[in-house]
């Protein structure tokens, strides 16, 4: 099997990058519109007046607040794999399952840019 089997092209590889980047920058606005959110609630807080379905209001927001703090320690976690992503670019490991040893295919990496696992061993360890 020659080196070109078991890693992607230069070319293959800058496609991947700017996937990678597109994804990135979409991420991070989202979690800057969701930090923003959660400073406008914080701030509009203080301005109701007591009320009996005060108690209501404060329970939904905070559950939406929550829910919003979930969604932005996702979208954090997800901009940390897709910039672990470019680091296995540049150190030439990306494209590489760790499971398996075998290149992940083009497709699977075009879904899912930052993924280290080939269908078959994501499939293996769910059994």
């Amino acid at each position: 099997m020659s080196e070109e089997n078991l890693r992607y092209s230069r070319e293959e590889l800058v496609e991947f990058q700017d996937i990678i980047q597109d994804k990135l920058t979409a991420a991070r606005k989202e979690v800057a519109f969701i930090k923003e959110t959660l400073s406008r609630r914080n701030d509009s807080g203080t301005d109701n007046t007591a009320s009996s379905s005060k108690v209501l209001e404060d329970g939904a927001d905070t559950a939406e607040k929550e829910s919003l703090n979930q969604l932005a320690s996702r979208q954090m976690k997800f901009i940390q794999q897709l910039e672990n992503a470019l680091i296995r670019i540049k150190n030439g490991t990306y494209g590489v399952c760790i499971g398996t040893g075998k290149l992940i295919s083009k497709e699977r990496l075009r879904a899912v840019p930052h993924t280290q696992h080939s269908i078959e061993a994501k499939m293996a360890r769910r059994d």
